[in-house]
């Protein structure tokens, strides 16, 4: 899956992976991270959500990091921000009450990006890539924040022959294999919620399943 493809999709605004308002799970399950209120939380292909409004509420500087400039803008100009603007790097930043989208490739964040960074909340990441490019994003995820950073994970799970992603099907077990070498993980909860998603029930899908991980990375040996 190439860069056009997103940059295309916020172009014509075919955005159905958007979700508006604040998701439930982020409210119910942040406080399992115990994380101080002053901790920097990244969230990765962060769009526009308002996630990173409820982050921010909650007194967390806030780095999100997203490929399309055009929801990087939306973000602020819909919830009333005009942002300060500059090249970083490789990245244009915009930030505003705390909050920072870097606009660029998340493969090309370095640790200098991420060195302050407490705990990430992946809600829309992991599960928007295919196959063949999630390991080598947990592989530069990990390998760019710092020691026992926490993570939020949240995945879909169904059939993936019933339906071409985005989003696409991350397991359990996928989750376990790819992140054990690098992570302590605690399972929150699986959740059956395709009665609650009938825009999935149209696209053809028997099954689906929400899951919510706690992940520690590893402390260097």
């Amino acid at each position: 899956m190439k860069k056009d493809f997103w940059l295309e999709r916020w172009e014509r605004q075919e955005i159905g992976f958007h979700q508006n308002g604040i998701n439930p799970y982020l409210c119910q399950y942040w406080q399992e991270l115990h994380l101080a209120r002053d901790s920097e939380v990244f969230v990765p292909l962060c769009g526009k959500s308002s996630d990173l409004l409820w982050l921010r509420q909650q007194g967390h500087p806030v780095l999100g990091v997203e490929l399309s400039a055009i929801a990087a803008q939306a973000f602020f100009e819909e919830n009333g921000y005009t942002p300060h603007h500059a090249a970083d790097g490789k990245f244009e930043c915009y930030e505003a009450d705390r909050i920072r989208i870097l606009c660029g490739d998340f493969f090309d964040l370095c640790k200098g990006d991420l060195a302050n960074a407490g705990a990430v909340y992946d809600r829309a990441s992991l599960v928007a890539l295919p196959p063949d490019m999630r390991e080598r994003y947990v592989r530069h995820l990990v390998g760019t924040l710092p020691p026992a950073t926490q993570i939020l994970l949240i995945t879909f799970d169904y059939p993936q022959p019933e339906m071409p992603g985005p989003p696409f099907a991350v397991s359990p077990a996928e989750v376990e294999t790819l992140y054990r070498p690098h992570a302590e993980i605690r399972q929150l909860a699986q959740l059956d919620v395709l009665a609650q998603n009938p825009r999935f029930q149209e696209r053809g899908l028997s099954r689906l399943q929400e899951n919510i991980f706690h992940l520690t990375l590893h402390q260097p040996a």
